[in-house]
């Protein structure tokens, strides 16, 4: 029987695409509107937007295969270790905008968040008001 091949994630580009996965990806749910948002947060940014589709489909395929052997723990264990200062602020600003997706927040979204915050090693405070401006730009505020 062969063994599964674990894929491991070496470069920043990967690392915050990892981090975007695992945040649609965190309350066990991979919803359509969910991976359309992370699809739209990827592609206009440096490097994406200069990848093929292909390149970007390879890239995507390896860090879901990653998700489904070890979940989303493992892409930000691997993925926190590469992103410092801005990418990593920016990192947790995406990841908050992708659980805010759907309009709907769970515990696991928030537990999530937490924890992202925490391997990033971003100071609490500020990742707090990261969170907090994120959920301002996406509240629905002119809703009934």
């Amino acid at each position: 029987m062969a063994q599964p091949t674990h894929s491991t994630i070496s470069t920043a580009p990967e690392a915050f695409a990892a981090v975007a996965l695992a945040a649609v990806a965190c309350d066990g749910e991979l919803a359509s509107l969910e991976a359309r948002s992370l699809r739209q947060q990827l592609e206009f940014r440096h490097p994406y937007r200069d990848w093929s589709d292909a390149a970007m489909g390879d890239l995507l395929d390896r860090l879901l295969q990653l998700l489904r052997e070890d979940g989303w723990p493992e892409l930000v264990r691997q993925a926190a270790p590469l992103l410092e200062g801005q990418a990593a602020e920016t990192a947790l600003a995406v990841a908050a905008a992708l659980t805010q997706a759907d309009h709907v927040e769970s515990s696991e979204e928030h537990s999530f968040l937490a924890s992202l915050s925490q391997a990033l090693a971003l100071d609490p405070a500020r990742a707090a008001q990261i969170v907090e401006v994120v959920a301002v730009l996406n509240r629905d505020s002119l809703a009934s």
